[in-house]
C-alpha cells in the first residue's frame, strides 16, 4: 500500500497514498522564470500550457507547508495547513477559478497528445473534486488507519530534516502549529458527530491509543523512557552539536524551547483529543457498521468507488468482478496444492500454511532483522532483471524499515512512502514486524515486490523524476493507477523470475486473491449491509491470512470505504491493456516500451492510461509501416 498524508492537510494536492516526491531546483525555477519571460508568439500552445501549469501548481504548493516539506522543500518551514473547513473551500474555489483559466485561455485542440493528458488529469482532479462536494463532512477525519494524530509526529521525526538552528527553531514552532491542526480538526470531528457521523468504535480505540502513545513518557510522564517527540528533538539538537553547527548552550536552549512547547501545547491538545474520544466511545455502534448507514452515506460509498477505481463500475459490478476474481485464483492455489503433493483440502492447506513454524521467523528482534535482511535479498535480485522489462529505471534508493513503535499495529498492512527525486531522502519500505506470526515467509516476495521494485518505489520514483512532463503530474496520485501497478508487479516478478519456491507462488496467490475478497469485502460492507464479522468470516474462509491481519484488514475497509476495490480494478485494467498491445502488435510488442508507456507519464485516470497506451499502440504501428 502506497502511503499518503491526510488529505485533510494538503487540500488540492493529493487526489488519493499511499502513494503518495520533490519540488522545482532553483536552477529549474530560474529556468521557468526565464521561460516566462518568451514572447507568447515564440512558444506553442502546449508550451504555453506547461508554463501556466507551473505557476498554478506552485500557487498550489504554497497553500500547503506541509507538502512542501514532503517534497524536499524548506519554504514556510516553521507553518502547518490550515485545516479549516473554511480554508478548505476557499482553496476548491480557487481550483476552480484556476480550471475556468484554463478553459477559456488555451485551443485543446492545438495542443500535443501529451499536453491533452497534462490539461485532461487537470480537469479531472477537479471535477472529482466537485463530485465530492456532497460529501464533505462524511470522510472520518481521525482513524486508527490514517488519522494526523499519528501522522504529525511521525512528519516531524521523518521528514522535518534539521541542518541548521532555524531548521530546530522551525521543528519547535511547528509543535505549535500541529497543536492547532489536531483542535481544528477535533472541533470538525464534533460537528461531524452532531450529524450522526462517527467513526467505528475500533479506531476511536485506535485514535485513543495513538494519541496517548505520544504524550507517554519524557517531558510527559514521570518515566524511564523518553517519548517519541522528546527522543527525536534530542536527536536532532545532538546532530547539529555533533556536526558543529551550533554550540551546547545554544542547543540547550533549543531543547528548553523543546520541551515548553511540547508541555504547554502539545501535551494539553493531546489531552484534550484523547478526553472526548474517551467521552463519546459510548455513542458508537459496538458492531460496526459501513458508511451506508451514515446520513447521504449509500451516495458517498458511490463516489468512493468511482474516486478510488476511477472508473463507472457499480458497487454491484464490482461485488460480482471480485466473485469470479475468488473462484479463478482458487483453482490456481488447488493447483499449486496438488504439485507440492499435499494430501488434504485446500482448506487443510491452509492451515498447514497458517500454522506450520517453517512459514515465520522466530517473534524476537533477531526474527525480526531476519524479515528485513531477506527482503532486501529478494529486491536485490528484482534490481538486476529490471533492465530486462524496462528502459526507464528509477534513481532514487530504496529501504526497508521496520514501523516505528508508536504506530506500529499487530497484522496492519506494510506500506511505502516516497523518498525525493534529489536523493535526499530514498524511498522507505515500512514492514509492521510487533507480531511475527501476522508476517508469514511465503508472503513476503508478493508484498515486497508490491511495495518496492517493480511497485510503488519504481512507479513513484520514475514519476517524480519526470522533466518531461508538468511537475503536478509527477506528484499526481490516483489509486487505481498505482495499487493496481503495485498488485500486476507482484505478477509481473513472477515472469523475472522470482518466487524460486512454490510455497512463495503461493504466497503471491495468496496476496491476490487478498486484493480479489477485496472487491466482496468493501462492497459488501459498504452496499450490502455485511457486518463485520460476516466480512472477516468470508475472509478467513477464502484466504490463509492470518487473523490479526484479517481483521485490521476489514477495519480499513470499514474506515476507508472504497479504496481497497481500486488494486484489483487498477490490476485488471493494466492486463488489459498489454494483452490488447500484444494483440495488436504482434511480434512487434515490446514490454519495455509497453512499461515505459504505462510508467513514463506519472499517475492518471484509468481511461486516460487506456488512451496513453492506444496512441503508444498507434505509433508502433505507423514506425513499423516507416
Amino acid at each position: 500500500m502506497k502511503t499518503y498524508l491526510p488529505s485533510l492537510l494538503v487540500v488540492g494536492l493529493l487526489t488519493a497514498c499511499s502513494s503518495e516526491n520533490n519540488a522545482p531546483t532553483d536552477s529549474v525555477k530560474a529556468e521557468q522564470v526565464n521561460n516566462q519571460q518568451q514572447s507568447k508568439s515564440q512558444l506553442s500552445e502546449s508550451e504555453r500550457l506547461n508554463q501556466w501549469f507551473a505557476a498554478q501548481y506552485e500557487k498550489q504548493l504554497q497553500l500547503s507547508p506541509i507538502y512542501l516539506t514532503f517534497l524536499g522543500r524548506k519554504d514556510q518551514y516553521d507553518k502547518i495547513d490550515d485545516v479549516s473547513a473554511e480554508e478548505e473551500q476557499r482553496q476548491f474555489e480557487l481550483a476552480g477559478q484556476a480550471v475556468a483559466e484554463l478553459k477559456a485561455s488555451f485551443d485543446y485542440q492545438k495542443l500535443t497528445d501529451e499536453a491533452k493528458v497534462s490539461y485532461d488529469i487537470w480537469v479531472y482532479q477537479y471535477e472529482q473534486s466537485v463530485a465530492g462536494q456532497p460529501f464533505k463532512d462524511n470522510a472520518y477525519i481521525f482513524t486508527q488507519m490514517q488519522g494526523i494524530q499519528s501522522f504529525v509526529a511521525q512528519f516531524l521525526i521523518n521528514f522535518h530534516k534539521v541542518d541548521t538552528e532555524s531548521d530546530m527553531l522551525a521543528y519547535n514552532k511547528r509543535i505549535g502549529g500541529i497543536s492547532e491542526a489536531i483542535s481544528t480538526l477535533l472541533t470538525r470531528v464534533q460537528l461531524q458527530s452532531k450529524k450522526g457521523i462517527r467513526a467505528p468504535r475500533f479506531a476511536y480505540e485506535g485514535v485513543i491509543e495513538q494519541a496517548t502513545n505520544l504524550i507517554t513518557g519524557k517531558p510527559f510522564t514521570d518515566a524511564e523512557q523518553d517519548s517519541a517527540l522528546w527522543a527525536d528533538a534530542k536527536r536532532k539538537v545532538a546532530a547539529l552539536v555533533a556536526a558543529g553547527t551550533i554550540e551546547q548552550s545554544k542547543a540547550d536552549s533549543l531543547l528548553a524551547a523543546s520541551k515548553q512547547a511540547l508541555l504547554t501545547s502539545f501535551y494539553p491538545t493531546y489531552q484534550s483529543l484523547v478526553t472526548w474520544f474517551e467521552s463519546d466511545i459510548s455513542n458508537t455502534d459496538k458492531i460496526a457498521k459501513g458508511v451506508a448507514s451514515q446520513p447521504n452515506g449509500k451516495d458517498f460509498y458511490n463516489y468512493r468507488l468511482l474516486s478510488s477505481t476511477t472508473t463507472d463500475l457499480t458497487a454491484e459490478q464490482i461485488h460480482q468482478i471480485g466473485l469470479d476474481e475468488v473462484a479463478r485464483l482458487t483453482s490456481e492455489m488447488q493447483a499449486i496444492k496438488t504439485k507440492v503433493g499435499f494430501k488434504g483440502t485446500l482448506k487443510e492447506f491452509f492451515k498447514f500454511i497458517k500454522d506450520d513454524d517453517q512459514f515465520y521467523y522466530p517473534n524476537t528482534d533477531e526474527g525480526r532483522q531476519g524479515y528485513i535482511t531477506d527482503t532486501d535479498t529478494y529486491l536485490a535480485f528484482i534490481n538486476e532483471q529490471l533492465p530486462k522489462y524496462f528502459g526507464i529505471l528509477p534513481k532514487a534508493d530504496l529501504v526497508v524499515k521496520r514501523v516505528e513503535a508508536f504506530r506500529e499495529q499487530d497484522g496492519a498492512a506494510q506500506h511505502y512512502h516516497p523518498g525525493t527525486a534529489d536523493g535526499s531522502r530514498p524511498g522507505v519500505y515500512y514492514a509492521h514486524l510487533s507480531d511475527m506470526r501476522s508476517m508469514p515467509k511465503n508472503e513476503m516476495e508478493a508484498i515486497a515486490y508490491h511495495e518496492g521494485n517493480p511497485g510503488h518505489h519504481m512507479q513513484v520514483s520514475i514519476a517524480q523524476e519526470l522533466t518531461s512532463v508538468p511537475l503536478f503530474r509527477t506528484q499526481a496520485s490516483f489509486t487505481a493507477y498505482s495499487e493496481g501497478w503495485g498488485l500486476y508487479s507482484e505478477l509481473l516478478a513472477k515472469e523475472m523470475g522470482a518466487y524460486k519456491s512454490d510455497y512463495s507462488d503461493f504466497g503471491r496467490l495468496i496476496t491476490e486473491i487478498w486484493r480479489a475478497v477485496r472487491l466482496v469485502v468493501d462492497t459488501g460492507l459498504h452496499s450490502k449491509g455485511w457486518t463485520e464479522d460476516q466480512a472477516i468470516a468470508y475472509f478467513k474462509e477464502k484466504t490463509p491470512i492470518a487473523e490479526e491481519a484479517v481483521v485490521s484488514e476489514v477495519r480499513r475497509y470499514l474506515v476507508m470505504p472504497g479504496q481497497a476495490t481500486a488494486y484489483k480494478i487498477g490490476m485488471l485494467k493494466i492486463l488489459e491493456l498489454r494483452s490488447n498491445a500484444q494483440k495488436e502488435l504482434g511480434d512487434k510488442f515490446d514490454i519495455k516500451g509497453f512499461h515505459d508507456t504505462i510508467l513514463g507519464g506519472g499517475a492518471m485516470p484509468l481511461a486516460i492510461l487506456e488512451r496513453r497506451v492506444d496512441t503508444w499502440v498507434a505509433q508502433q504501428n505507423r514506425s513499423d509501416k516507416l
